[in-house]
């Protein structure tokens, strides 16, 4: 029994053999071929590369006002003649025409061009014309202190002496000029009815001078310069025989060392803002003393202000001071009613015309007085006839500077 089953399970082995050889190896008279085909799943198309990552902007400090931004390829409808052509400030484009751009090209976008900071006021077609000048402060020549507002020169080198003035053609030196003539009225502030008197009936080419004590003061700047008065600050100066003769509080001394000095002068100076300079109450003790005088007179070219001195003190070191440093400085050639009768004032006029004929031009000082505005306004309506020119002061010492 074992053997047939051994048998059987032989014979079923070789059976099944030779129907796989025949399906495999059908020979020569085989019929149709049979094949068993594998095919793979399509590939997957390749994702395409991701688009080239635009190169960091350069680190540019740029100046305030300007910005980076995007810019888009630009088309070419020039053809070969057009790819020629190059936007100014955006660089060339890489690869043949046609040819896809790169993305994200940046370039500096830069805004209209910023105004220029204000400059000088042109001047006026007559001297005496009427004239709106700034209006003060003008917050890029003020430093806030422990005092009160201070004047300064601006970071793009104006100066209050330049901006707070009022406007002159005859500022430039001139050889065919007419004579000239500048007159300054100390004493401002004190009295409100003389300092009303004398910015509404003196022609606006007449600097005047505030002292430091008045009542709003600030007030009364502006009053003076509404007219078209420019503004000077007076300061008290030590006397001779000080404090006997007391000029008033934070008087500048001889005794004190130049630190203490330079404070009162700064307190002076934030009483009030908008003056294109400064000039002395007193001071006959004070300004021929140089170690004290000079400091004074540094601070003040270094606020970009002018310095007056009244013509009073004879023997003054600040005209060589002031040629030592740099100043724009300028002494008085006449004091109008040092006697204050009308005919003095009358004479000293008369002097006045004189020195400006000699020298083309004349600085005259005098006080706010009743009398002494009345007669000025007189003679200043009889100067066109004369062929004399009224000017601000600070058009004279800029003039005289360039002699």
């Amino acid at each position: 029994m074992k053997a047939l089953i051994v048998t059987a399970s032989i014979v079923l082995s070789a059976l099944l053999l030779c129907v796989a050889w025949l399906a495999f190896f059908p020979g020569d008279a085989g019929g149709p071929v049979i094949s068993v085909a594998v095919t793979p799943p399509p590939p997957k198309p390749p994702a395409p590369p991701p688009p080239p990552k635009a190169a960091p902007a350069p680190s540019i400090d740029l100046p305030p006002g300007f910005g980076i931004s995007p810019t888009r390829p630009q088309s070419n409808p020039g053809g070969a003649a057009g790819s020629q052509q190059q936007q100014a400030g955006t660089p060339a484009q890489p690869g043949a025409q046609g040819q896809p751009q790169p993305v994200g090209v940046q370039t500096v976008a830069v805004p209209p061009p910023v105004a220029p900071p204000p400059g000088l006021l042109p001047p006026p077609e007559s001297e005496t014309a009427s004239i709106t000048l700034v209006d003060v402060p003008v917050a890029e020549l003020v430093e806030e202190s422990q005092y009160g507002p201070l004047p300064k020169v601006a970071t793009d080198g104006r100066r209050p002496i330049d901006v707070y003035a009022r406007p002159s053609k005859y500022a430039v030196k001139a050889a065919d000029a007419p004579p000239r003539i500048a007159v300054l009225i100390n004493g401002m502030g004190l009295s409100d009815g003389a300092t009303a008197e004398a910015i509404k009936d003196l022609p606006a080419p007449i600097s005047v001078a505030y002292g430091a004590y008045g009542r709003n003061l600030q007030d009364w700047v502006e009053k003076a310069r509404q007219e078209g008065h420019e503004v000077l600050l007076q300061i008290p100066l030590e006397p001779l025989d000080y404090p006997t003769n007391d000029p008033g509080p934070h008087t500048l001394l001889t005794t004190l060392p130049p630190e203490e000095n330079l404070k009162r002068l700064q307190w002076l100076m934030s009483r009030f803002t908008g003056y294109v300079g400064i000039t002395n109450l007193m001071g006959a003790k004070f300004e021929p003393t140089q170690a004290s005088f000079v400091p004074v007179l540094e601070e003040v070219k270094a606020r970009g202000l002018l310095f007056v001195d009244d013509g009073s003190v004879k023997d003054s070191a600040a005209g060589q001071i002031a040629s030592t440093i740099g100043l724009d400085f300028a002494t008085a050639d006449v004091q109008i009613d040092a006697v204050p009768s009308p005919d003095d004032i009358n004479k000293a006029l008369a002097r006045l015309e004189a020195v400006a004929k000699e020298k083309g031009s004349a600085i005259g000082i005098a006080s706010a007085k009743p009398a002494t505005i009345k007669a000025l306004a007189q003679w200043a309506a009889q100067l066109q006839a004369k062929n004399i020119i009224l000017i601000p002061v600070s058009a004279a010492i800029r003039s005289q500077r360039q002699s």
